[in-house]
């Protein structure tokens, strides 16, 4: 009876990955301040926005955007920037300087890994976790645990398909195979539509209270604010630039380098 040690193991899948969902969101659920946080602090900066969104790399994204629209620097359409004034208004401006290094010319893919990694971008975050908006570095995130009751989930209904196609013994029937297997992939596919209905959106950045903060900064644009092109950036990333020239520069960022 192969297909019960397979059963075994889909119980096994299912059962550790909606635990971990479940333990995860409580504590995410422990330390929300509650959505009065949403209104209760200064509107967010560019730079928080843009980190609370899509991490340290949009926060680059958007110093390069800004400098570029600026024209302290050049972001050529063959993926290379180049620093035009070497003098940066803020840490984070000068810290995507420092990531082009000394000869003021360097690919654009390796410019956004250098600055995400700057001191400055670590501080921002360090920041926002005081505040309460980001999620500290090394916690376990919702998005993270709700990818691996998908997992869970696709390894059930594999296991189960496994167990059906294996010769099963006289008087078993593959129908009650199929409902036992069933039983997991039920309670995974239970948590992830809770987890829709709770918890949604994912963000392996924000915390609750920054999910709202980011909530109203949205709801201000819908509402009649006009929106930037820097906000925009900040909050759906590169593929929000509208300009030709800046989205030729970015679509080369993984190109390989010149000889």
């Amino acid at each position: 009876m192969f297909w019960l040690l397979l059963l075994l193991l889909a119980w096994a899948f299912a059962g550790t990955a909606c635990t971990r969902l479940c333990v995860t969101a409580v504590r995410a659920a422990d330390s929300d301040p509650g959505p009065e946080s949403a209104d209760g602090g200064p509107d967010l900066t560019l730079y928080e926005a843009a980190f609370l969104s899509g991490g340290p790399e949009r926060v680059a994204d958007v110093t390069l955007v800004s400098m570029a629209r600026q024209r302290r620097l050049l972001l050529a359409h063959t993926g290379w920037a180049t620093v035009v004034d070497p003098c940066g208004r803020d840490e984070i401006e000068r810290s995507v300087i420092g990531a082009i290094g000394p000869q003021g010319q360097s690919r654009i893919a390796p410019v956004r890994a250098r600055a995400a990694g700057t001191d400055e971008v670590r501080r921002l975050a360090d920041r926002l976790v005081r505040a309460g908006l980001a999620v500290p570095e090394g916690a376990p995130a919702v998005g993270t645990a709700v990818r691996h009751v998908r997992a869970a989930a696709l390894a059930v209904a594999v296991l189960g398909a496994v167990a059906l196609l294996l010769p099963l013994q006289t008087g078993t029937s593959r129908l009650m195979v199929g409902l036992w297997f069933a039983l997991p992939l039920v309670l995974s596919l239970s948590c992830l539509a809770i987890a829709r209905f709770e918890v949604h959106p994912y963000s392996p950045w924000a915390s609750a209270a920054g999910q709202r903060r980011l909530g109203t900064l949205l709801r201000r644009r819908r509402d009649g604010d006009e929106p930037s092109l820097l906000t925009a950036v900040a909050l759906r990333g590169i593929r929000a630039i509208g300009e030709p020239g800046l989205r030729a520069a970015f679509a080369h960022r993984d190109a390989p380098p010149r000889e």
